[in-house]
């Protein structure tokens, strides 16, 4: 293959491939727009550089033009994408502000004042630009993982590639009068190199981050009930037992409410299963909204669910049961008739043991709950010099 045939495809190749790819992973995850941006800009990035070596028959001028704004749509995408990858907020002011300035100074130095050195300033600058535009936004994020740790210095080191690069190259091949010898110049020639693997290992980085995505929404899949949409009982036990631990760390204490659906078999067998799924989902909401953003709350199996609330102590654990319970049993059910109503017991233990032990202790106590009459609160233990009053409802193993 002849040589220059080969460097005129090369990146423009890498670019049709990386396309692919994201294309790919984005026909299996549509709800991951910035996939979709991935491929839009690295399309884009392929027609500009196909557009420097093959001009189209509306002319030179145009041609260039066309290229430009390709290369200029491939730097504001993958600025967006990377961006929103992160959970951070598109700046879509300062992307717009650089890409349209940008692309104004190169139509001003190709059709007003022809001159390619300073289009190719303009150009560079403005990506130049866009690239800190991006480093600015991942320093926020730039310690929660190793992709945003490299996205960051990959985000730097191309912004030292469009400002500095660019004026070095141009000051060694000194200014263009025209675009011949444009493609022969060392400019030139970095730009290929240095394009070819900022996109490979920007795109390498947005692999891995795709991937870490899908492993940990197949994690979440895995520790989450799908009816209640609480954590199930492998779930609940991880989540909790980390907690438990940091909890222990800080010299805080704990509490785990165990709670249990009263006589739930004859909700089924009397209403249906479908009503029977509405009352667990609707009792979940409740725990869930109760205990906050703080809390973790899991669906054990079946009728029953657990509730570990940090820094919360053996009365504060009594009082958010009983809470729950009075709530519930008033508010009614979905599907169930206007007078029917589902009630629940609990069990509440507190202490600084392990995950185990505490699930023992609050199993107890809810056993003690569903003897003595169902929809109550019980306790595990309390000490007798701190023996609260108890509330109405509320009986002490």
């Amino acid at each position: 293959m002849d040589t220059r045939l080969f460097i005129a495809l090369l990146n423009p190749g890498i670019a049709l491939v990386l396309a692919s790819a994201f294309l790919t992973l984005w026909v299996h995850q549509r709800h991951r727009l910035y996939l979709a941006v991935l491929v839009l800009a690295y399309s884009a990035s392929a027609v500009g550089f196909l557009l420097q070596y093959f001009p189209l028959p509306v002319g030179q001028e145009l041609t260039k033009l066309l290229s430009n704004l390709c290369f200029m749509l491939t730097g504001t995408c993958l600025a967006g994408a990377v961006v929103a990858r992160y959970g951070r907020r598109v700046p879509y002011t300062a992307l717009g502000i650089l890409g349209v300035g940008g692309m104004t100074a190169f139509c001003w130095f190709l059709f007003v004042q022809p001159d390619l050195t300073w289009r190719i300033y303009a150009i560079n600058f403005a990506i130049g630009g866009i690239s800190l535009v991006v480093a600015a936004e991942l320093r926020a994020v730039r310690r929660n993982g190793p992709t945003e740790a490299i996205l960051f210095v990959l985000s730097l080191l191309s912004a030292l590639n469009f400002f500095v690069r660019t004026i070095i190259a141009l000051k060694i091949n000194g200014p263009f009068n025209a675009e011949v010898g444009l493609h022969d110049s060392l400019y030139w020639t970095t730009s290929l190199l240095a394009h070819a693997l900022l996109s490979l290992l920007i795109a390498l980085s947005l692999f891995t981050a795709a991937a870490l995505d899908v492993l940990k929404a197949l994690k979440a899949e895995s520790h989450t009930d799908p009816l209640s949409g609480l954590l199930n009982r492998r779930g609940f036990e991880e989540r909790a037992s980390a907690m438990l631990k940091r909890s222990h760390d800080s010299g805080l204490p704990s509490a785990l409410v165990i709670a249990d659906l009263d006589h739930f078999k004859a909700v089924n067998d009397t209403f249906g299963h479908a009503v029977g799924d509405q009352v667990i989902a609707a009792f979940a909401s409740q725990l869930r909204s109760e205990a906050g953003k703080s809390g973790v709350v899991g669906r054990l199996g079946g009728e029953e669910f657990a509730v570990l609330l940090p820094a919360s102590d053996l009365a504060a654990a009594q009082m958010f049961a009983e809470g729950v319970r009075t709530s519930f049993s008033q508010g009614g059910s979905r599907g169930l008739p206007a007078k029917a109503r589902v009630t629940a017991s609990f069990g509440v233990a507190a202490g600084e043991g392990a995950l185990p032990a505490l699930l023992r202790q609050a199993d107890e106590a809810l056993y003690q709950a569903k003897r003595n009459g169902r929809d109550s609160v019980r306790i595990s233990y309390r000490r007798p010099q701190q023996e609260p009053v108890a509330p109405a409802g509320i009986r002490f193993a």
